[in-house]
């Protein structure tokens, strides 16, 4: 049967991460902090909505483009929570961020065409690349440099095939993020360059240290970038599958016309679900998002400084939910690390090479979990690295 598949999906590597989630459901007394999901349950009166949209009979198609207060709602709160404008008519409510994320690539993509991803990074954005028929090109984005992109990384990487740049802070696998000044250094390269952008925003309300700052509110950044964001890391709703996109007039009507074919549209309960987290956001300043973000960077001072005494150095993530410790003083690298502490402490980690070459002598560790689990993990982490040494 292999003679029916294309070449760029027999090309692409198995997902670094799912070997190990596999693994973990199988083994007894495991813990995973390799979920990046957040472990709170959608606020009640998000499911509320949902269900009474049910009870209405409200389940059939919506436009293409989604529900139009929804939409509404999501530019306003584009504006008032991260000075981004943008339009409603070019606002597509996708099925997730990472429908986004795709049709941003397929609208865009040529044979032959380079698009700059600056590592360690997303799993999907290389494979998503390839499939769109270019070329993913790392960008190099070491720790000594806060996992930020840097004008100087950038230039490096770029060739005249280069058309765009995905961008994406609060970072996963890193915790990094790019405050306004570090946007502002490479923001004349992009220019000079001519260089699309596309800004994967999805962890923007998990941003622990000042307030998250969108490349497209800088300047004249607007005109030439896409911003993506969802629902799934702020309103804890992953599987309601709720995202969306706003474009420049020229890619959204080739992304909208992708999204009409593919998909038609996001399912109409999650639309309303969605919609009801933006309304008591207004109505309550989104006093929810807060407490989650809260408690997220609780959990991160917690787990950093736990593996910093333990002797794996770490970033301090200042955004999403992942710290993303150097394993090297162990003689190990991120792979063999990740997958001896799996079967010797049943402890799941994502190796750092699944975000990258630049991630390989790294592990992603996940504190979207409890309390208890994140304190055990450490316990059997601690006496991992002990038996093993440090150099």
């Amino acid at each position: 049967m292999r003679k029916f598949i294309n070449e760029r999906s027999a090309s692409l590597p198995p997902s670094g991460i799912r070997k190990f989630f596999d693994i973990v459901q199988s083994m007894e007394g495991a813990i995973s902090l390799g979920v990046g999901e957040p472990d709170f349950v959608t606020p009640w009166y998000i499911r509320d909505a949902a269900v009474r949209s049910i009870k209405r009979g409200l389940t059939q198609y919506t436009g293409n483009r989604g529900l139009p207060e929804l939409r509404e709602n999501i530019c306003r709160y584009m504006e008032e929570r991260f000075s981004v404008p943008c339009s409603p008519e070019h606002t597509i409510v996708t099925v997730g961020a990472s429908e986004a994320i795709d049709l941003a690539l397929r609208a865009i993509c040529e044979t032959g065409d380079e698009i700059l991803i600056p590592q360690p990074c997303y799993v999907s954005y290389a494979p998503l690349v390839t499939l769109a028929g270019a070329t993913p090109v790392p960008v190099e984005c070491p720790a000594s440099e806060g996992f930020a992109v840097t004008p100087e990384k950038l230039e490096e990487a770029i060739t005249p095939k280069a058309k765009a740049i995905i961008i994406a802070y609060p970072n996963n696998p890193t915790g990094a993020v790019m405050d306004g000044e570090k946007l502002k250094r490479i923001i004349p390269v992009i220019e000079k360059r001519d260089l699309l952008v596309i800004s994967d925003e999805i962890y923007a309300e998990l941003t622990y240290v000042g307030k998250h700052v969108s490349i497209a509110s800088l300047g004249n950044m607007r005109a030439r970038t896409v911003v993506i964001n969802g629902f799934s890391k702020a309103f804890a709703m992953t599987g309601w599958r709720i995202g969306f996109v706003c474009a420049p007039e020229e890619v959204d009507g080739a992304m909208f016309k992708i999204h009409q074919y593919g998909i038609m549209c996001a399912p109409r309960m999650s639309q309303h679900a969605a919609n009801a987290a933006l309304a008591e956001g207004f109505a309550d300043g989104f006093s929810v998002v807060e407490q989650m973000r809260e408690e997220y960077a609780r959990r991160g001072r917690f787990l950093v400084n736990a593996l910093n005494s333990i002797g794996l150095d770490c970033f301090s993530p200042q955004g999403a939910f992942y710290a993303f410790p150097s394993v090297e003083r162990t003689n190990l690298d991120g792979e063999t690390f990740a997958t001896r502490l799996l079967k010797e402490k049943k402890v799941a980690l994502v190796p750092g090479a699944a975000f990258g070459e630049a991630g390989k002598m790294h592990v992603r560790c996940s504190y979207a979990t409890s309390q208890s689990d994140l304190t055990e993990a450490i316990e059997r982490i601690s006496a991992f690295v002990n038996q093993l040494g440090l150099k």
